[in-house]
């Protein structure tokens, strides 16, 4: 699971500003599996903190993802939230951190959610935010997975 702070259009819409990325726009909140499959995608204003949009990200999980047991997560998610997934999920959030020594990015397991990010940013209607509402975003997010998802489906 991670977030990307993505800029947006003069077009009218919810968005705010980013301290830590210095970017005008919006936030996109995605939860992937092992292979980089987009699960759950929730978009805010970027001004929005990781650990407040997870709890948003977990509720629209619903009944889906039953088997998930461990979720990989950067340092933004350290804090209650931690507590608050082992009260009320079956997963557990496990943070990964950067080994001060090492350079470079050496994360294990989290290349896989910003290989997702990668995939958004080939396609243009992604690359920025140009929607007005958040929702049309997200669909605009899961339209995109879609069509990476169905060759993968295809027969050979």
């Amino acid at each position: 699971m991670d977030s990307q702070s993505v800029k947006t259009t003069a077009v009218p819409g919810r968005r705010s500003f980013a301290k830590a990325e210095l970017i005008n726009g919006r936030k996109r909140h995605i939860l992937v599996d092992t292979t980089g499959l987009l699960m759950a995608v929730v978009v805010t204003a970027a001004s929005v903190q990781e650990r407040d949009e997870a709890r948003l990200l977990f509720s629209r999980l619903g009944g889906t993802c039953k088997k998930l047991r461990r979720i990989w997560v950067d340092g933004g998610y350290r804090g209650q939230l931690l507590d608050w997934v082992a009260e009320r999920f079956r997963f557990r959030l496990q943070v990964v951190l950067r080994p001060e020594e090492r350079k470079g990015f050496t994360l294990p397991r989290r290349w896989v959610v910003e290989r997702t990010f990668a995939w958004f940013n080939h396609h243009r209607r992604l690359s920025k935010d140009y929607e007005r509402q958040e929702s049309s975003s997200e669909a605009m997010i899961y339209i995109v997975m879609i069509r990476l998802m169905l060759p993968r489906l295809a027969c050979d």
